[in-house]
């Protein structure tokens, strides 16, 4: 029999807020343990929580890039459970009533484009964080009260690949959307795992089982590769699985049980007493609507649409958003877009990595590139003066047009100037000359490299191709 896996995930994303969800107190990473810690978020008795507008700004902003819905209505609850990192004995968070319900996520998977739907995008604090030592643990509850998003998709993955490629898609749009910096190494992204196996063509589920302690996407896809071969043989020997989490081990490569997964009523959810339930008004969701970006997948698409680009180069401009923005710039109205992206892309680029800077510290316009590739087009300069013009641009922000002038960098295509140079290297290189005559063709573009030498780059190749195989087939 044949078996398949139904693979949903939960991703738990820091948000890019200044200061906690309910305090002051600052959202940040590296801070000595426990010294960006109040009352508050510790939940000492007495205290009241004040929710960040940002966190729930954010919150909906991610809604919208997701293709959710955003309901009239949201509220916070208490989570109850007892855990060392958790001051308080239960987490704030959203339950029944969270700001965005439904939504999907459309992303590039084997040659197509694949959808996984998104059931809720839900706000809820961060709790602190565990280390342990050989003799003794310690709780550091600096992350205590940071605004989290826990995105929960619907169980559409199938595969450990296709886990691995919708969180990549999914961090690609909340970096884009400025919802999160989704630094995994500061723990800004954890993901936990929810995956069962069943008869292919069935429509039950399996017993599901939750896998934590996954701190990368390609741990992710590690654990997924492990546990469902290992589900599958339990199942496929007439063994039975029973809903459990477990952790995964990423220097054994294996997962291991840590409990009895636990249900909703488990945890005794009831709405938070210290806080307003959310009621977003007209005028603030457009405020927030304001800020929605254009997705990375459509940013790719567009590129390749808009401006006949590759999928190759619409990749790199897909992922790196200022060096697009340029490129957009520079090829608006362009009759050879895919020319300035050749620029854009292998010599500004090499630039910038060379010396440190932006696109924004760029001296020469954008439009100046596709003034550039026009040069070169009409035959005006040879590619290799384009570099030597490129790089005075680069240097001092004029113009092509301006330093060709300056400079004397036109190509030459008069044919009696030309004829002079061929027929001065011809002379000096007989053996290369009889080469060519005997039929070795590599001689033609060696004689070719001496006169664009001897012409210091301007004269036109192709005339100086045309001109040398002629007279050398004459005599």
């Amino acid at each position: 029999m044949e078996y398949e896996a139904v693979i949903g995930l939960e991703t738990h994303v820091q948000l890019r807020t200044h200061s906690k969800m309910w305090c002051a107190c600052a959202n940040e990473f590296g801070a000595d343990p426990n010294t960006r810690v109040c009352p508050v978020c510790l939940g000492l008795p007495g205290v009241l929580p004040v929710a960040n507008e940002e966190a729930l700004e954010l919150t909906v902003l991610t809604g919208y890039l997701l293709n959710c819905a955003i309901p009239g209505f949201a509220k916070f609850d208490r989570k109850n459970y007892f855990y060392p990192d958790s001051a308080k004995n239960y987490q704030v968070t959203q339950y029944d009533k969270p700001s965005t319900q439904g939504g999907y996520v459309d992303f590039e998977f084997q040659g197509a484009v694949a959808r996984v739907r998104i059931t809720r995008a839900h706000l809820e604090e961060d709790v602190g964080k565990s280390t342990h030592f050989d003799r003794h643990s310690g709780v550091d509850f600096n992350r205590a009260g940071v605004p989290l998003l826990e995105i929960v998709s619907e169980p559409d993955i199938t595969s450990a690949e296709m886990a691995y490629e919708y969180l990549n898609a999914l961090k690609d749009i909340l970096s884009y959307g400025k919802i999160s910096d989704c630094d995994m190494e500061k723990g800004m992204v954890r993901c936990d795992v929810n995956v069962s196996v069943r008869p292919k063509g069935e429509k039950a589920l399996g017993a599901k089982i939750e896998i934590k302690n996954m701190n990368s996407f390609s741990g992710v896809r590690r654990a997924l590769d492990y546990e469902i071969p290992r589900q599958i043989g339990i199942v496929s020997k007439g063994g039975r699985l029973t809903q459990e989490t477990r952790r995964w081990d990423d220097v054994a490569g294996i997962t291991e049980p840590m409990r009895t997964k636990e249900d909703a009523h488990d945890y005794r959810y009831f709405p938070e007493p210290d806080l307003m339930p959310f009621t977003p008004q007209a005028d603030w969701l457009e405020r927030v609507k304001a800020r929605v970006v254009e997705l990375p997948l459509a940013r790719k698409q567009r590129y390749m649409t808009s401006f006949q680009l590759p999928a190759s180069d619409a990749e790199v401009f897909k992922n790196d958003v200022p060096l697009g923005d340029f490129f957009s710039r520079a090829a608006a109205g362009a009759s050879n877009p895919k020319g300035v992206a050749n620029w854009v892309i292998n010599n500004l680029r090499a630039r910038l990595a060379e010396t440190g800077a932006t696109p924004a510290d760029v001296r020469f316009a954008p439009t100046h590139v596709q003034e550039l590739v026009e040069l070169v087009d009409s035959g005006k300069i040879s590619s290799r003066i384009a570099q030597e013009v490129f790089n005075e641009m680069y240097a001092s922000g004029d113009a092509p047009a301006r330093i060709v002038e300056q400079k004397g960098l036109a190509q030459v295509s008069d044919t009696g100037a030309i004829e002079k140079f061929c027929d001065e290297v011809i002379a000096a290189n007989p053996k290369s000359a009889e080469d060519f005559r005997a039929g070795k063709a590599a001689a033609l573009n060696f004689l070719k490299g001496q006169v664009m030498k001897a012409s210091k780059g301007k004269a036109n190749p192709g005339v100086v191709g045309e001109i040398l195989e002629r007279k050398l087939k004459a005599s």
